[in-house]
């Protein structure tokens, strides 16, 4: 997280928020197109979230609203609720599944007196955290200043004045217009050094363009990185947390002498920053300029079908919605249990999952298969409609060409 000190005109630059062991409160509003029930499954996914980021969930608080209050986001009752439950214990956090401007952030700390932060706050932290590699460091901190740059002044409310004393006195400059300044020329140079990043990216892309391309796509944990060890035999991160990855790796395959490249990419969320798909736009173009995505579900999940719409959004987003498609429904095993009781026939189970087949297949044109990495279930399937649709994108780049070699 960037934040300015108190003290002086010089922003300051952190990791992360430091979320590690801390006691939180998340809220949660419904608005009228929504029911209580979908944002306690929101608010499940924001508790994962904020494990994922070292913090500790103890409790829930949830206020219907037609529409968000300009001051506080939240009505003054459930804010005075929030703060009597706060006071009492060792709460540090308030996390906010909405995004929330300055001036809400800073006027609801100053009547919880505890740090509060939203959504996008709260997946920025994580993705500094996981941040590894030049790259993604710059393009973390790209989104950061980007999402810090409009919620200045409502941060900076209580300071608006001139600067005094050595080194603050600017030409008429407010604290806030220089470092809003500050932020802006930071922003500048990120932007130049990411460019220069993509310029080699693609160069080595470039470089890599007699292989067919294919990029494994899906929700954030959906198995996209266990699937991706898997069919590449190598040892990719991966784990039951969210964003386990974050840089994008890329393995030559080779299938029945059939060679071609898998990547590995972020995976994706709800009401993922926009500043963040911006900032991780050279990243992403390794699925903009696949050849072919391996949509991976996670099928265990009980609202997987949203998920699925969120990936969808965000490749028509990024300008990918249009490549070539296996939808990969991921976690059977674990559907298997959650769906069905134990005492129920093998035969009825198997006439469930044909049906549920049967509607994915004709929905994506055949071009899905059902499979578990983790239980190598149905992987000889995967890999025989892989190897076809490889093929076939190889006999359009290489019409004259009948065999590929590695």
């Amino acid at each position: 997280m960037l934040y300015l000190s108190r003290q002086s005109n010089h922003l300051i630059q952190t990791n992360h928020i430091k979320l590690l062991h801390e006691n939180a409160v998340l809220v949660g509003v419904i608005r009228k197109s929504q029911t209580e029930f979908e944002v306690n499954e929101y608010l499940e996914e924001l508790s994962f979230l904020a494990e994922t980021a070292g913090a500790r969930t103890k409790k829930r608080f949830v206020q219907k609203l037609l529409q968000p209050d300009s001051k506080t986001f939240i009505g003054s009752g459930k804010l005075e609720e929030i703060k009597n439950y706060v006071s009492s214990r060792d709460i540090r956090v308030a996390i906010f599944d909405d995004e929330l401007s300055g001036s809400q952030i800073s006027n609801i700390e100053k009547i919880l007196n505890i740090k509060t932060i939203d959504r996008s706050d709260l997946i920025l932290d994580i993705f500094a955290s996981r941040a590894k590699t030049a790259q993604a460091k710059l393009q973390v901190q790209l989104a950061q200043y980007e999402y810090l740059l409009p919620r200045l002044r409502g941060m900076w409310k209580h300071l608006e004045r001139l600067g005094g004393g050595i080194g603050t006195r600017g030409p008429g400059e407010t604290e806030i217009e220089t470092d809003r300044r500050i932020v802006k020329d930071k922003i500048s140079l990120l932007k130049k050094r990411l460019s220069e990043i993509d310029k080699q990216a693609a160069t080595q892309r470039k470089d890599r363009g007699e292989f067919v391309r294919v990029s494994l796509v899906g929700y954030t944990n959906a198995g996209k990185s266990t699937l991706m060890n898997l069919l590449s035999k190598s040892k990719v991160f991966a784990e039951n947390k969210l964003f386990a990855t974050l840089d994008t790796t890329t393995r030559k395959v080779v299938f029945d002498n059939t060679p071609f490249l898998l990547s590995d990419t972020v995976g994706f969320i709800r009401k993922l920053p926009h500043h963040l798909i911006e900032s991780f736009k050279s990243t992403l173009d390794e699925v903009r300029e696949a050849d072919l995505l391996l949509h991976v579900v996670d099928l265990s999940h009980p609202k997987y079908e949203e998920q699925i719409g969120v990936v969808n959004t965000t490749l028509q987003e990024i300008k990918a919605f249009d490549r070539p498609t296996i939808l990969v429904f991921n976690k059977s095993d674990a559907y298997d249990k959650n769906t069905f009781d134990p005492w129920l026939e093998e035969g009825v189970k198997g006439e469930m999952m044909a049906e549920l087949e049967a509607k994915w297949k004709e929905k994506a044109n055949g071009h899905c298969v059902f499979i578990s990495a983790t239980e190598k279930i149905n992987i000889d399937e995967l890999r025989k409609i892989l190897l076809g649709q490889i093929r076939e994108l190889y006999k359009i780049r290489y019409p004259y060409k009948t065999t590929y070699t590695s």
